[in-house]
Parts: structure tokens; C-alpha cells; sequence
């Protein structure tokens, strides 16, 4: 069964259904992970909603400012707040909707719509089939970047694949010592090079070392502080040619990570990034810490980027493989049954 259809099911007075069909689709230690991490971004959408209802009287124009004004201070975007409300204007005047958890419905519904855009958002990341796949981390410092890396490298770890890390970010001080602490602490190798000292050096070892030594998984942490767009398309490309030149089927994925208490920052930021190198996904970090996890919506609408991983607390298990249905239920539930 699909999130829209879920979702319906769930203003029809089954809620309670919905949520124990979720926390049985994934588990209830995900489910838990979702409803404790996007407390405050449900908190701010909900009240939102709550005071856009609060006075409901009517369907008139005003109802539509109000509804816009609503959106936009969730933090889904001006775009998708426009394109949103045409949506719910047209569908309402379609079926003839009047009542106010009718209007709500109809609201949940077309935002589902708008952000699956009638497919299958895959969260998956793309394995090679021959030789090691390779993960590119890309974003500015402060995001949770050399975490995140950290953190996924755990996780696959712990799904049974062979990882090694690769310090690139030979630019922030700290940022190798930062990512050899990882390795540590999880028993996964890390290649490092000088401080200083050329990224793609480091990327050219670790690629050697990743396809001598047959390891399921190579994650380069790439340097964040790059002064202009052209310096970071130059050494992005630099160590894209050398992976392609050693490795059969180039590189797989290249996450941008974002830190989501920035809110639209993020989509700024994301739009930057996307223009100077081909984004695969997202890694959304600090939802937990942010009431403006609404920003998915708008990057997923603006610039068409899955997000693959999402930040929902400190430890390494709290950096969640994103579920769309899991945060959208967590999103919009206290809107299907007021708290």
C-alpha cells in the first residue's frame, strides 16, 4: 500500500491502523526514532494548521492568504507553497469540499502528490555491481558532514559490507584527525594524506587500496571550503576523473549533506551545489534539533533530489535511511488527531 493511500486511510478514522502498519513496516524502534525526531518540525506545522482552522468559517480568499502564509512559515518553500495552494484550491472546488477536516484532507493529499509526483521516490543508495561503490560527500563546514560519513560508514559496517573511508577534506583543520577517529572507533581503515596536501591524492590511494583489497564500500569526505563555485567544480571534476580512470563504473552516489536547522538556507545551498556538480541525494542532519523540517518538501519540488539519509538524533543509529511515509505520517498526525 502507498503513502497516499495510507495517508487517506488515516483521515477516515484509521489512524491508529496506519501507525501500527508503519511501525510494523519498517520497526517500532524506526517508528519511535521518527516521532521523537520530528517532534518540533510537527510541533510548527501543526500549530500552523491549528490557527489557520482556528476561525474556519469559509472558503474565500482570505482562507487562501492565511493557508499560504501557513506554509510558508512551516518552511515548505514559496514555490511549493504556491503550487500547493493552487492545487488545493483546484481539488476543493472539484469535489465540492466544504468542512474544515475535509479542506485538511485534501491539503495532506495534494502535498503527498506534489512531492511523490506520481512515482516512486527511491531512497536506496546505488550500488556498483563490479568493484568497490563509491560515496562522494560534498557540503559546507558545519553541515555534519565528516559525521555523516562516519555514521553511514557504521551502518553499512553493521549490515555486513566491507568499508573504507578516505580524508579528502585535507583543507579544515581537523577534519582528517576528525574522520580517523571514526575509523577508530568502528575498526574501519581510513586513508589520509597532508594537511593541506592535494584531496585528489588522497582519493587516488584510496581508490587503489579500495580496489586492490576488494572493499564493498569507498566514502570520500570532500572539503567544504572552497571559495568559489569554479574551485569547487575544478576539484570535484579532478577527483571524478581519477575515480573513473581507476574504477570501472566511476562513482555512484554524491550526497549532499545539509544541515536542517538552517531550513531554506539548505534549498540555497543545495542549489548551489547541485549547479556545480551532479547531486545524486541528501543527507538532511539535525532534523531533531529544528522545527524547519519542512525544507524536504521544498527540495524535493524545487530541484527534484531524493533525500536518502536523515539526521533524528546524536548516535550513529539516528542517522535514519529516509522513509517518506514515516515522516510524513509523523508530520501531519496531530493535524488528523489533534494532541
Amino acid at each position: 500500500m502507498g503513502l497516499f493511500d495510507r495517508i487517506k486511510r488515516a483521515f477516515t478514522g484509521e489512524d491508529a491502523v496506519v501507525k501500527e502498519e508503519l511501525k510494523e513496516k519498517d520497526s517500532p524502534i524506526v517508528f519511535e526514532s521518527y516521532d521523537k525526531g520530528m517532534e518540533k518540525t510537527r510541533k510548527n506545522f501543526s500549530e500552523k494548521i491549528a490557527d489557520l482552522f482556528s476561525g474556519f468559517r469559509e472558503l474565500d480568499e482570505e482562507f487562501y492568504e492565511d493557508l499560504e502564509e501557513a506554509l510558508i512559515g512551516a518552511d515548505v518553500g514559496f514555490d511549493m507553497t504556491i503550487a500547493l495552494t493552487d492545487a488545493i484550491r483546484d481539488e476543493i472546488e472539484a469535489q465540492n469540499v466544504y468542512k474544515s477536516q475535509d479542506v485538511k484532507r485534501v491539503m495532506i493529499e495534494k502535498m503527498v502528490e506534489i512531492y511523490q509526483r506520481g512515482e516512486q521516490v527511491s531512497n536506496q543508495l546505488i550500488k556498483n555491481p563490479d568493484g568497490p561503490t563509491v560515496i562522494l560527500f560534498v557540503g559546507v563546514n558545519g553541515v555534519g558532514k565528516t559525521t555523516s560519513v562516519g555514521k553511514i560508514a557504521y551502518q553499512l559496517k553493521e549490515a555486513g559490507h566491507s568499508v573504507l573511508m578516505a580524508a579528502a577534506d585535507t583543507f579544515r583543520a581537523g577534519a582528517v584527525e576528525q574522520l580517523t577517529v571514526w575509523g577508530d572507533r568502528l575498526n574501519i581503515p581510513v586513508v589520509t594524506g597532508r594537511d593541506q596536501g592535494d584531496p585528489a591524492s588522497v582519493v587516488f590511494d584510496a581508490i587503489k587500496k579500495a580496489n586492490t583489497e576488494h572493499y564493498d564500500y569507498l566514502l570520500v569526505d570532500t572539503a567544504g571550503r572552497l571559495q568559489t563555485k569554479i574551485h569547487l567544480m575544478d576539484e570535484l571534476a579532478k577527483i571524478k576523473r581519477i575515480i573513473e580512470r581507476e574504477n570501472p563504473n566511476g562513482i555512484q552516489e554524491v550526497l549532499l549533506v545539509l544541515d536542517a536547522t538552517t531550513g531554506q538556507n539548505a534549498l540555497i545551498q543545495a542549489k548551489q551545489f547541485n549547479e556545480a556538480t551532479e547531486i545524486t541525494g541528501l543527507v538532511l542532519t539535525k532534523l531533531d534539533g529544528t522545527a524547519k523540517g519542512g525544507v524536504v518538501l521544498s527540495i524535493r519540488y524545487e530541484l527534484d533530489i531524493p533525500v536518502k539519509f536523515i539526521g533524528l538524533g546524536e548516535k550513529a543509529q539516528d542517522l535514519q535511511v529516509f522513509d517518506s511515509e514515516q515522516y510524513f505520517y509523523n508530520l501531519i498526525k496531530d493535524v488528523i488527531e489533534p494532541q
